[in-house]
């Protein structure tokens, strides 16, 4: 799932990063396909090249390695909001059909949630405003949701035409980036469509993990094998032994 995020960076200049899984994948990328690749923080670093995964948008490593920092302010006023950011990578705790992100809560009541999440930080604006937008989760019933619990980002909202309703700029959720393989939304509906299985995963199993009836891109393909050099950048960025 990692080294499949990272892959879906290369060609990319500058990528707004959230923290977790798409901070890992985001940095993998720079250390393999694409060392070009901007890395942008919420906390308003520009540049961060971190030897490990930050602990937090405020790891003093992500302001010690970048070209520069930024006020909050500016990040999201100039850089973020007028579409100056190629990707935006996001988490998510749920996603339905149509790429809408939750991690406020879970639950039918908002104070009285069964779960309450970290919440939205930047995620919104990112998801409305970078030029495109990836999720990367792990591919299960709980997350894979036909409806959201709390809407905290939204992909495309209720299907064709809401993000332009809403006067959003960017495209978008245009990957979603699995445990089980890759998803996308369908051009015509907006509703995310597998389109890549990773290796060993079949389509009972992609079914059998999303809360929907998903659909099923007729010219499925399958991810190449993560290589020898992609596992031990991977495993150098988290500390492991190779």
């Amino acid at each position: 799932m990692t080294v499949a995020a990272a892959r879906a960076l290369q060609g990319h200049t500058a990528c707004f990063v959230g923290i977790g899984l798409p901070s890992v994948a985001a940095n993998l990328a720079r250390r393999t396909g694409n060392p070009g690749l901007v890395l942008v923080y919420e906390s308003g670093t520009i540049g961060a090249r971190p030897t490990r995964p930050p602990l937090s948008i405020g790891d003093g490593e992500l302001a010690e390695t970048a070209d520069t920092v930024v006020s909050v302010p500016e990040m999201f006023n100039y850089w973020l909001q007028p579409g100056r950011i190629d990707v935006g990578f996001l988490g998510a705790a749920q996603i339905d059909e149509f790429a809408n992100i939750n991690t406020t809560v879970v639950g039918d009541s908002y104070r009285e949630p069964k779960v309450r999440l970290p919440g939205a930080g930047g995620a919104p604006e990112i998801a409305a405003s970078c030029r495109e937008v990836f999720v990367v989760l792990r591919h299960g019933p709980r997350a894979f949701v036909p409806r959201v619990d709390f809407r905290t980002s939204v992909g495309h909202g209720d299907g064709p035409g809401s993000r332009e309703r809403l006067g959003l700029r960017g495209r978008g959720p245009v990957l979603v980036i699995t445990d089980l393989g890759i998803l996308s939304p369908d051009p015509r509906t907006c509703a995310l469509t597998l389109t890549h299985l990773h290796e060993g995963v079949t389509v009972e199993q992609a079914r059998a993990a999303t809360g929907w009836d998903l659909a099923v891109s007729p010219g499925l393909g399958r991810t190449a094998p993560p290589s020898t050099v992609e596992l031990a950048e991977l495993r150098a960025l988290l500390g492991e032994d190779s």
